[in-house]
């Protein structure tokens, strides 16, 4: 029998025995699901921690000199030791940006949360950043309109700002933000420039923040004087920017005083760090998942193989009369062994389907990306037609050695 020819008679079959083959791929059609949906949102996470986490987040070719890491999960002895480390101060900032041998740019910043005003509108819990001048180039910040402040504004401390886009909408709505006062924690500023939207990241928004100059009033809530949160320092490419960072780490021990055998009572942050944890829990995810999804495929193929050697008692006359009409031993096995794959692979095409539209529903309704990965559908298709075979290997088996003359006899 024609491999097509045995594909059709399978799809009549299934198509006639609706509830049956229903129940039938349940099992596949879970497991592939569960496959599809789980990867998607894997691919998506690892595009959006690389693509959104490092390149806006942190920036590129950039490291962060902090007094201890920003994203770490650690014992709470171990958190209690970092909180005793020296804070960061300007001298710092000023020293590691003065003492750096290769072409950077550096830029202190120091955060807080606050409350904006501006005639009668009010935005609470806003990220408000005193940083310097390059800060926004940094942090590949596009402004979308105005400008950003100057070195001379940035020394002079003078009282002015730039918004995020989220930010300045809710504030202004519609209007022309340049040129207004608003008012941070009851002081005015001049709204100088408007950053172009950022998105969110985990959904959390990304647009909701106010930079000024670190020297500006902003200094009097965001740290103690001659505190900073961190310095920000960018490198032109990833070799130069390993050679800052061991260059700034030399400058901090020196500064600190650390003897040799000492460890760092500071950190040097870069994207990578972070990238690496999030690389650890991604293996982790996906070493757990062909265990959970061979749990279906397992149950899938087992209530095949039942289904199946339901068909071969109900068929018996049939195959006996088809044996006695010529038909071999292989047509008898090929026909089953492609009416059990085609089953499973049909489970396996309404659960690739179902995976991707879950996968969009969460990227749509929760702060989850997702990014459908084409080999997973691949995988899911190879895996129904895997476990399809695989079930229907004894079914075939036992209606191929059928006897012609004693299955035409049963009734």
């Amino acid at each position: 029998m024609p491999f097509l020819e045995a594909i059709r008679l399978a799809l009549q079959v299934i198509w006639s025995q609706k509830m049956k083959s229903g129940f039938s791929l349940i099992g596949v059609f879970i497991g592939v699901t569960f496959l599809i949906a789980v990867v998607s949102i894997v691919a998506g996470m690892n595009s959006y921690m690389t693509e959104k986490f490092a390149g806006t987040f942190f920036g590129m070719n950039t490291f962060h000199l902090r007094r201890f890491p920003e994203f770490m999960d650690v014992p709470p002895e171990t958190w209690r030791a970092w909180r005793r480390r020296p804070r960061i101060t300007t001298d710092d900032a000023a020293a590691v940006a003065a003492g750096i041998r290769v072409p950077v740019i550096t830029a202190d910043q120091s955060s807080a949360r606050a409350t904006l005003q501006y005639q009668g509108k009010v935005a609470r819990d806003v990220e408000v950043t005193g940083a310097g001048e390059k800060y926004f180039e940094i942090k590949n910040y596009t402004i979308e309109q105005g400008r950003t402040f100057t070195a001379q504004e940035a020394r002079a401390g003078l009282p002015v700002v730039v918004l995020g886009h989220e930010l300045a909408d809710r504030l202004f709505e519609g209007q022309d933000p340049i040129g207004k006062e608003v008012k941070i924690q009851a002081i005015p500023y001049r709204v100088i420039g408007v950053v172009e939207t950022q998105g969110n990241l985990f959904g959390i928004s990304l647009d909701k923040f106010a930079v000024a100059p670190a020297a500006s009033p902003v200094k009097r809530f965001v740290n103690p004087p001659g505190i900073v949160d961190l310095v920000l320092i960018k490198a032109r490419s990833l070799p130069e920017m390993q050679l800052a960072m061991e260059q700034a780490e030399a400058i901090m021990r020196s500064r600190r005083g650390l003897r040799p055998s000492e460890d760092n009572n500071f950190v040097l942050e870069t994207s990578e760090g972070i990238l690496d944890t999030w690389g650890k829990i991604n293996r982790i995810l996906l070493a757990a998942l062909p265990g959970l999804v061979s749990i279906s495929l397992v149950v899938g193929g087992i209530v095949i193989m039942n289904i199946m050697l339901m068909a071969v008692a109900e068929r018996t006359r049939e195959i006996g009369i088809r044996k006695a009409l010529g038909a071999r031993r292989r047509d008898i096995l090929r026909q089953f062994l492609v009416e059990a794959a085609t089953l499973a692979v049909v489970g396996a095409m309404i659960g690739i389907a179902t995976g991707i539209v879950l996968a969009e529903v969460l990227a749509a309704t929760t702060p989850l990306p997702a990014s459908v990965a084409p080999w997973s559908i691949l995988v899911g298709v190879l895996l129904g037609a895997g476990v399809g075979i695989a079930a229907g290997m004894y079914p075939a088996n036992r209606a191929a050695r059928l006897d012609p003359v004693e299955a035409m006899r049963h009734e």
